[in-house]
């Protein structure tokens, strides 16, 4: 059974309440009622600005009642406050809105979670031959130092332990070992030294074994956790898999947060809008039956 159609059994059996505050853009409007009708999860309407909204920003983020206020009268701020005052379980959003916006709403109201020092998404990747796949960062952080390289590389392994069953993770670079140097190298370097992953090692040493034997580098080749050193790097490759090798990217889904959100492509169609949420559903109802 894929991941997908795991996450869907899931989905069904939760019921969670989901918040799209998009309304206005069709295709959230269709996946909304395509949610609803297919017992996916329960949309929820977009509430009327309260004292208790007020109250969860002035707690995350300490500020004048006024300006807060203020910041609320944003939809997707008021969206992120619903998940956080427990009127809504899920936030999806970014359709319309960019990413920065979407990430703001959930870092300032909803809050990291605990041991997480670093917001990063990731990306599903279903190959044609329906090998499964996390991408991780492909839309959040452009140049992660070490620290955060490595965070984004535990989080990303929690991500794929919850949908994928299991995880094994490498740290891409263009050097595997020492066979290459520079800032970039010892960067991966550094961050796998943090986190334990291995790496820097190359993207081919970390899926093919027979290649990682020849260049040396033991305990890789069957990685399904591939953590990109930088933005360019993870974004690019997301896209070349999906336009070159037909393979489907189901995200990105955002990880390190207190509550789950998904940070929409505004390219997203209806069915990466209701794919990326039931994903969204499943990895927070399975942790919070760990």
């Amino acid at each position: 059974m894929s991941a997908l159609d795991r996450a869907t059994q899931i989905a069904r059996s939760a019921k969670a309440r989901v918040i799209l505050p998009e309304r206005d853009d069709p295709r959230i409007a269709v996946a909304s009622d395509r949610l609803q009708s297919e017992g996916l999860a329960v949309p929820v309407p977009l509430s009327e600005l309260g004292g208790h909204h007020v109250d969860a920003l002035m707690k995350a983020r300490p500020m004048r009642d006024s300006i807060a206020t203020r910041m609320l009268e944003r939809p997707l701020m008021r969206a992120a406050a619903m998940v956080a005052t427990g009127e809504a379980d899920i936030l999806v959003a970014g359709a319309i809105a960019p990413s920065r916006r979407v990430i703001e709403a959930a870092s300032m109201v909803i809050g990291l979670d605990k041991g997480a020092t670093t917001p990063s998404s990731f990306f599903l990747m279903v190959m044609p031959d329906g090998r499964e796949l996390i991408f991780a960062d492909c839309a959040v952080n452009v140049d992660p130092d070490p620290a955060q390289l490595a965070d984004i590389a535990q989080v990303s392994l929690i991500s794929a332990q919850r949908l994928l069953g299991n995880a094994s993770v490498a740290m891409l670079s263009y050097s595997t070992g020492q066979s290459g140097s520079g800032a970039s190298v010892d960067k991966v370097a550094q961050a796998a030294q943090r986190s334990g992953f291995p790496g820097p090692v190359q993207g081919d040493a970390a899926l093919n074994r027979a290649v990682a034997a020849q260049k040396g580098s033991t305990g890789e080749g069957d990685a399904n956790v591939l953590i990109f050193p930088n933005l360019d790097a993870g974004n690019i490759a997301y896209k070349l898999m999906v336009e070159l090798a037909g393979a489907c990217a189901f995200g990105p889904i955002l990880q390190g947060f207190k509550r789950p959100v998904c940070d929409l492509s505004r390219g997203a169609t209806v069915d990466d809008i209701v794919a990326s949420t039931v994903l969204a559903i499943a990895a927070d109802q399975i942790a919070q039956a760990d």
